[in-house]
Parts: structure tokens; sequence; C-alpha cells
């Protein structure tokens, strides 16, 4: 009997609208330091998609703390920047440049903002009140400048930590960035200096974030499957028969609380490194652009990457010796040149999936920080 093709046959299903941004608002630089300076926020996170302007925005956030910082300062907080960039006491997980910050306005940077957003008008300031850590999974990375998107210029004279730390074409896994970013965070706030953490690797935000260690125990997908079918609150019951409960972000998210059972049952036979100097009260700001602009930034920088260098990078990389696979497993702008570079792919096919891939990219990021917010953590979203 012959089968009816007409039965094959589906109408196209719509693709749906995409989900609406999040109300932006408009930040209030004064009062943030009142409040990292009181105690109540002992980190601020400017987190955001690729191409959405994090680390301008963290920049001029960094000069607004120094215009708006008034004696008496903390213990250990020095206001001359020269002596800290060039007198050695930069930790060897630290990178710092002297520059000048790109210009543009208050309105430019915080949505429209009045006095109270402060932030900086494009002056590099005068004294090093706030430093930046890098949460980006593939800035760690040696000799991988233009397919990362260090954009170093634009750091200017604010010291920034997490950046070329290891060489191209080793693994660095997200337990070992972690103690990375617990050292430059113990660095930054002991000199009595303020710890900005600015990048769009939602899994490195939330390592940084969670407040406590986390040890190398391997995923149980068994008991996970058998915990996920008890309500949170019993969950959180057993947690706390463990143990000190993690922080509230944690206990707010059935996700992380199940997790945080995974990690204590495997900690009860073996021992794992605990830490007491992770942020607990952190201050996050989202960076929002709408989707046409965030596209076109997207397509606008990555034709600017492929004329500056980007293809001869990559061949740099794999002619210092560094594996192809090892090139691609870094992702995006690296596996698809890394295949151009190859043959694989001709120019036109390599520009067309790696614009997309960084599109869908920039999606997912989104994606995950909602998410976040889903799990409790508040993100003040705000225009740039």
């Amino acid at each position: 009997m012959a089968r009816n093709r007409q039965n094959k046959l589906r109408e196209a299903i719509p693709i749906p609208p995409p989900a609406p941004l999040p109300d932006p608002e408009v930040i209030d630089v004064q009062s943030i330091l009142d409040e990292y300076l009181s105690g109540n926020i002992d980190l601020i996170v400017v987190l955001g998609p690729t191409a959405s302007g994090k680390t301008r925005y963290a920049v001029r956030l960094a000069h607004s703390f120094a215009r708006l910082y008034h004696p008496p300062y903390p213990p250990g907080l020095s206001l001359d920047s020269t002596a800290y960039t060039a007198g050695g006491s930069v930790p060897s997980a630290t990178v710092a440049t002297l520059g000048h910050v790109r210009g543009g306005t208050a309105d430019e940077v915080g949505g429209g903002a009045e006095r109270s957003e402060a932030l900086s008008e494009g002056t590099a300031s005068t004294a090093v009140v706030a430093e930046i850590i890098s949460a980006d999974s593939r800035q760690i990375y040696r000799d991988m400048t233009i397919g990362t998107g260090k954009d170093l210029e634009e750091y200017g004279d604010v010291p920034y930590h997490l950046i070329d730390i290891v060489p191209a074409g080793t693994r660095f896994d997200l337990y070992q960035w972690q103690e990375a970013f617990e050292k430059a965070y113990k660095d930054i706030r002991e000199r009595g200096r303020i710890p900005i953490l600015c990048g769009g690797t939602g899994l490195y935000i939330e390592a940084a974030t969670c407040g406590y260690s986390l040890p190398q125990v391997p995923p149980d997908e068994e008991l996970r499957a058998e915990l996920e079918q008890y309500p949170i609150e019993e969950l959180i019951k057993r947690l706390a028969d463990l143990g000190p409960l993690p922080p509230e972000g944690v206990l707010q998210s059935k996700r992380r609380v199940i997790r945080a059972l995974e990690v204590a049952l495997y900690e009860k036979d073996h021992p794992v490194r605990k830490s007491g100097y992770l942020p607990k009260k952190p201050y996050y700001i989202g960076t929002l652009v709408d989707r046409e602009e965030r596209n076109a930034r997207i397509d606008s920088r990555l034709d600017a990457r492929l004329q500056n260098g980007l293809v001869e990078e990559v061949k740099g990389l794999l002619d210092s010796g560094i594996r192809a696979e090892d090139l691609m497993y870094y992702g995006l702008e690296y596996k698809f040149v890394t295949q151009y570079v190859l043959g694989i792919l001709s120019y036109e096919e390599m520009r067309l999936l790696l614009g997309n891939a960084i599109h869908q990219f920039a999606k997912r990021q989104m994606t995950w920080f909602r998410g976040m917010e889903k799990d409790g953590v508040k993100i003040h979203w705000t225009n740039v």
C-alpha cells in the first residue's frame, strides 16, 4: 500500500514573537557608592549580552566612583593611580594599563539620567578607586585578542583583572576561574578599592556571586532526578541537616538547591576547599540595548574585526602549534574562522555562519540573565 505523502506535509510553524525586554531603570551611582561604603553591597556586577556596551559602561562607572568619592577613605585606599599601575603591586593575575576613556555623555551611558547618574563624560579620572574584573570565559587567554573583543583601550586608567592570564590553547575550567576571581576580588578589597565584575558569561558570573566555592563535584543525574520529585521546602530542610545553608539567592532556586544538596552529599566523603572570601551581597546592573541596535552593532563589529586582522590572528595561533580542534573548542570566531583558514568554508559562508552564531549567542546570554532573575537575582537594567 502506497504511503500518502500528503500526510507528511505540515503547515509552517509561525515564529513566536521575541520575549519583551526588561524595563530600564535610571542608575543612581551615588546611591550605589553609599551602599558599598556602608557594607550593604560588596561587589558591583555589570552584565549584558555581547555588543551591549558592558565594558564602556563599567569603565565610566569606575570613573564616576572616583569623582563622587570623598574623604575619609577606607583603610588601604590610595588615590595615586600612577603609583599603583607603575609600582609593581599588581598581582600576577592582573594586567593594568594607562590611557584615556572614549568620549560620551552621561545620557548616552545611563539611559537619560540626571545628576544622580553621574557617569563619566570621557575624561580620565585622576584617582583609581574601582578596578574591573573580567567575567569573560575567553578573554583569559593570551594572544586571543581580536576574536574575544578585549578592547583593552577602553579601560583607560582603570586597572583590570583576569585578562591574558593563561596561554591560548590551554583549558581553564570554571573552578580554576573561580579561584582566580577570588584572589583578585580579595586583593582589590584588601587594598580598599571597589571591585566591579564585568562580562557576559553567565556561568562565570554565577560562580563569582554564588557565595561559596565550587568544588569539582561530578554531576549525579540519578540523584538530581530523585531530588527533583521533592518540593523546594523539603530540599532546603535536608540541606540544613547537612550543614550551614548557602546564601539566600541559592535558596530561592530549586535548581540551585538541588546542586547544593548534590555538593553537600559529595562532601560527606570527599573533603573540598572552603572559601571565606567570595561576595555575598552583589549589586547587578544589566546593560540594555534594543535587539535591532544590538544586531547592527554585532554585524558592524564583526566586519571591523575581520578587517582588522581576525583571520591573521587565527592563522598565527595555528602557526604557533595550537591544533585546529583545540582552537575551534573556543567557539564563535575561532570555530568559523579556523574552518575558513582550513578551506572548509568559503569567506562568504564563514561570514554568514559566524554572524548568525553571534546573534544566537546574544539571545542565549539574555535567556541566561532572565533565568537568573527567575531564580531570585535582582538585575537593574539600564539603557546604554
